[in-house]
């Protein structure tokens, strides 16, 4: 079969692949981000941050690595089903100026709609603290648990419109103990996500050829 590069050219230093990140949280996914394009001669740039909620202590992260941040609310008056799309048409209006090329999303807690991502596919990867396909969703750490499995990981994957569900980049195992909380395992998964995730961006940025699902 063969690959696709995702964004459709090669980075270099001095004309990188331009990132738009998205997160809900803490930013500490970010963080790693930031901190690998800033002591690496890199050939991808975090030129915008994007969030969903106020407040949050990426936002400070975002500010102390001097990248513009896109704070925009969800607006929880409207119905149900047009919240998300107005929603995202505030956040793609803003994204205009920055001539996005790939967007990361980092501990980004909204489920993006099918309009969203057709408009960008397959331009938007997403990082998840679990070994895909299993243990999709929101809490994927605590249902590692509940299972009793003896490894998990995490996975970088292309973001389509479903769950956790699109095609699978590159994944990091990790054991799972007997002893573990979730904070614990969290904390050990977390290490490798801050390693695996800014390579694989390291990768596409190359001109990496991945051969995507349809």
């Amino acid at each position: 079969m063969d690959g696709k590069n995702l964004v459709g050219r090669k980075g270099t230093p001095s004309n990188p692949v331009r990132l738009a990140v998205f997160f809900s949280g803490s930013g500490t996914g970010m963080n790693a981000l930031l901190r690998h394009q800033e002591e690496n001669d890199c050939i991808h740039k975090s030129v915008v941050c994007v969030t969903d909620r106020e407040g949050v202590g990426g936002i400070e992260v975002a500010r102390a690595h001097g990248i513009p941040i896109i704070q925009e609310p969800v607006n929880r008056q409207l119905p149900v089903e047009e919240r998300r799309r107005e929603h995202e048409l505030r956040i793609i209006k803003q994204l205009e100026q920055y001539d996005i090329e790939l967007i990361v999303l980092s501990g980004y807690m909204r489920l993006l709609s099918s309009a969203f991502v057709e408009q960008f596919n397959p331009r938007i990867i997403n990082i998840h603290p679990s070994l895909l396909p299993a243990f999709p969703g929101a809490d994927a750490h605590t249902d590692v648990i509940a299972a009793g499995v003896n490894v998990s990981g995490c996975t970088v994957h292309v973001v389509d419109d479903g769950m956790d569900t699109g095609t699978i980049l590159a994944q990091r195992r990790v054991p799972v103990f007997d002893t573990d909380t979730r904070p614990e395992l969290a904390k050990r998964i977390q290490v490798e996500e801050h390693r695996l995730y800014p390579s694989v961006i390291d990768l596409i940025c190359s001109g990496h050829q991945f051969v995507l699902e349809d």
